[in-house]
Order: C-alpha cells, then sequence, then structure tokens
C-alpha cells in the first residue's frame, strides 16, 4: 500500500469516527436507549482499533521494506494478525476473526 493510499485510508476511518461520535451525542440529547448508545460505543472502539492497527501495520512495513525483507514482512504481518486477535475489542465479542488490514495490505516482494 502506498503512503499516500495509507494516510487517505486512515484519513476516511478517522472521519467515519468523527462522524459515529457526533451520532452518538444525539443520541444522548433525543435520549435514545442504553443498548443503542452502548452498541454506537462500540462500533466507535472497533473502528479506533483499526486506524491502530492499520497504523502500526503501514508503519512496520515501511520500517522493513526500506531492507527488501518481503518474506520477514509477511511473517511479522501474520504475527501481528494472530496479535490482533487478542485485542480487547476481540475479547469483547468482536467477530471480526483476525486483522483488519488482511483485505487491505498487500504482501511486499
Amino acid at each position: 500500500m502506498s503512503e499516500d493510499s495509507s494516510v487517505d485510508q486512515l484519513r476516511a476511518r478517522l472521519s467515519r469516527i468523527e462522524g459515529q461520535v457526533r451520532g452518538i451525542a444525539r443520541m444522548l440529547e433525543s435520549e435514545r436507549s442504553c443498548e443503542d448508545v452502548v452498541t454506537q460505543l462500540m462500533a466507535v472502539r472497533s473502528g479506533i482499533d483499526t486506524v491502530g492497527a492499520l497504523l502500526l501495520d503501514t508503519h512496520m512495513g515501511r520500517c522493513i521494506d526500506a531492507g527488501n525483507l518481503g518474506p520477514q514482512v509477511d511473517a511479522l504481518r501474520e504475527s501481528m494478525r494472530l496479535w490482533w486477535r487478542f485485542t480487547p475489542a476481540s475479547a469483547g465479542g468482536d467477530q471480526r476473526g483476525g486483522s483488519p488490514t488482511a483485505s487491505t495490505t498487500s504482501s511486499t516482494t
């Protein structure tokens, strides 16, 4: 993934999170149910986790790509995917089953 593409993707995700947070404020003002608000809070948390993972994945790739270490990048990405499964969002019932980066990044060769 190019640096510009990564930044654009992160900005888009952050904009979505920003909109969700504004929506939560409106939900509170209109006295929506606690369950509805908590559901949206969980979506925001998941979005933030995804942004963090994408940022780490991009940074890791840039750091390692400088050494032309394609197979090592793949191994580290696999390790990160496994780590992602054990983050707090995953423990809280997140059904993604893996890294949010799996479908958005390509391996470096």
